[in-house]
């Protein structure tokens, strides 16, 4: 660890890709062609975009080297080798599937052990793992503890699962009847919070105890580990690898999106310890995404994977990445905007719903923060809120989210200091307008996702 207050970047810029920075005048313009939703505009119109950390991390030069080599084959090419034994070597698990993405892997294994009556049973699932047990006719429920529900409380692991909750859900809706029990590390939609290993296996015991399977959401893998390291009692000595290998060797398979802790722009995989699962998992992915020693991925997103798999758990990119990210949470706060805290691996997340107490939860304050970022600084951020995760009753009311967030998620190894600077100067404007921000209603919008493709118009 460095003995400065500076965080440095522990790498040299060898490629720039140019900003287009635009007026405040264009951005509403453009805000208003995209119907106020950051995901509708053109990426040429965003100066900074934190919309998310998946697929939009640089790659370093041996990854761009491990391209030129990628065996583009159709079966059993060299780079689909080097990817399975890099995967096996992280995870132990013998049944290794790979896929384009996470969410591929998951309509996959959730598709298959889910269906009506199923019921899935999380830390907290994410936007696209809800969509796809919902997808397919089961339930998805969220129990993460207490701590984790309230933004100001400090707790060090508050993506931890409640596991009195646990076990009373597995008893209520019989253990024949859970799909599966998915430990999601670190807890996104929670605040990027880590789970604790203590947690991880209070899991694993519960789930064997009952004989339900148990998976590991593992795309953030690495930065979970090092809280681990730096938070939990017993592995101060232990390496970031080692102890993912022991989060790996507790569960019964993972999930991995590769776009995020294997730092490639495309690129998944499922991993599984059962054989019968696996076959059956293996025939829906050679009918919708590939043949199983390539699955939707080319050999070069593969030996990209494998070398950025390795990468992740060099200690002084960790160091890095959690402590940049730390650092714009903590300036955030020290201004007073209210937030998460303590402050998650990959991104810095806003309580909105405190920031603007005056835009009640159905005008969706988290998407009202969204689009003042981008007005204010050409900042495209994403809500984690109502918008995303809020239902209607059968009247056509809306039941709010449990809390009404806005991500800051960080591209690894692509903004600098200067860059984390002027957002912060972006949120001095926010807090000295935020009593004339506005409030917005959706226009039009999806059964599934709505949050990618919703139009809203601004409340007068």
């Amino acid at each position: 660890m460095s003995e400065f207050k500076t965080i440095i970047e522990p790498f040299k810029i060898k490629m720039v890709e140019q900003i287009n920075v635009t007026s405040k005048e264009e951005r509403l313009d453009f805000l208003k062609q995209a119907h106020y939703n950051p995901f509708l505009l053109n990426s040429d119109k965003v100066m900074i975009d934190f919309l998310t950390d998946s697929g939009t991390s640089a790659m370093s030069a041996n990854q761009w080297a491990g391209i030129m080599q990628g065996d583009e084959s159709y079966a059993g090419a060299s780079s689909w080798h080097h990817m399975r034994d890099t995967i096996y070597d992280l995870t132990g698990h013998e049944y290794i599937l790979p896929t384009h993405q996470g969410r591929a892997a998951e309509r996959i294994l959730y598709g298959y052990l889910g269906g009506k009556g199923k019921t899935f049973i999380s830390n907290t699932h994410f936007d696209t793992t809800r969509a796809n047990i919902e997808f397919s006719g089961a339930e998805a429920i969220d129990i993460v503890i207490e701590e984790g529900k309230a933004p100001k409380t400090f707790h060090p692991f508050k993506g931890n699962i409640d596991t009195k909750k646990l076990e009373d859900l597995i008893i209520e809706k019989g253990a024949e009847n859970i799909g599966g029990v998915i430990l999601t590390v670190t807890n996104n939609s929670g605040g990027g919070q880590p789970v604790s290993m203590e947690n991880a296996k209070d899991v694993a015991a519960i789930c064997k105890k009952y004989n339900v399977r148990y998976f590991l959401d593992c795309c953030r893998v690495a930065e979970n580990a090092y809280f681990i390291k730096h938070r939990e009692k017993g592995y101060e000595t232990s390496t970031y690898k080692e102890i993912a290998q022991e989060l790996f060797a507790l569960v019964d398979g993972s999930i991995m999106s590769a776009k995020k802790d294997a730092l490639v722009n495309m690129g998944g995989f499922l991993s599984l310890r059962d054989e019968e699962l696996a076959s059956a998992c293996k025939n829906l992915l050679i009918i919708t995404e590939g043949f199983a020693t390539y699955g939707g991925l080319s050999g070069r997103d593969m030996e990209a994977l494998a070398i950025g798999l390795k990468e992740v758990f060099e200690p002084d990119y960790l160091h890095y990445r959690i402590r940049s990210t730390a650092f714009l949470g903590e300036k955030l706060k020290e201004m007073g905007v209210p937030l998460v805290w303590p402050i998650g691996g990959h991104a810095v997340y806003i309580d909105a719903k405190e920031l603007y107490p005056h835009i009640p939860v159905h005008e969706y304050p988290g998407q009202a923060l969204v689009c003042e970022l981008y007005l204010k600084g050409g900042i495209r951020t994403v809500e984690i809120g109502s918008v995303m995760f809020g239902k209607y009753d059968e009247e056509g009311k809306l039941i709010p989210s449990p809390m009404e967030l806005v991500r800051l998620a960080i591209p690894r190894r692509v903004y600098t200091q200067s860059h984390i600077e002027y957002v912060i100067e972006v949120f001095e404007k926010i807090m000295e307008d935020r009593k004339n921000a506005k409030g917005l209603k959706i226009i039009e919008e999806p059964k599934f996702l709505r949050h990618f493709t919703s139009k809203f118009v601004r409340v007068a």
